[in-house]
């Protein structure tokens, strides 16, 4: 099952939402602002995804700029700052069993439907 985090805001979380309907793929809405991910959730997403919770935080997002701009944190205290702020979360995140992207650009969701 594919999963979208979704945010309806976001231009490119409904880019890669409409390429997902456009392919016929089943998959979940996730709006992640509203059911806010926990840091097992989070830490999932990551080991999918390759990366660490840093890679997955919006830096151009204002609570970014105002609260943490410039710190050095481990990986823990990034999750944990993710899942109190999901705001900071990249967007879109498309998840399979087996792995997750941040699809920016949203053209990104072809190579994960491929596999």
């Amino acid at each position: 099952m594919i999963k979208i985090y979704h945010n309806n805001r976001c231009s490119k979380s409904r880019n890669v939402l409409q390429i997902l309907q456009n392919e016929g793929m089943p998959f979940e809405v996730i709006n992640y602002l509203e059911t806010k991910p926990n840091v097992a959730g989070i830490k999932l997403l990551l080991e999918k995804a390759g990366i660490n919770a840093e890679a997955m935080i919006r830096k151009n997002e204002a609570l970014f700029k105002e609260q943490y701009k410039g710190q050095i944190k481990t990986n823990e205290e990034w999750l944990e700052i993710l899942a109190a702020h999901p705001i900071l979360i990249e967007r879109p995140i498309v998840e399979t069993d087996t792995k997750a992207m941040i699809c920016r650009p949203p053209e990104l969701v072809y190579e994960l439907l491929i596999q």
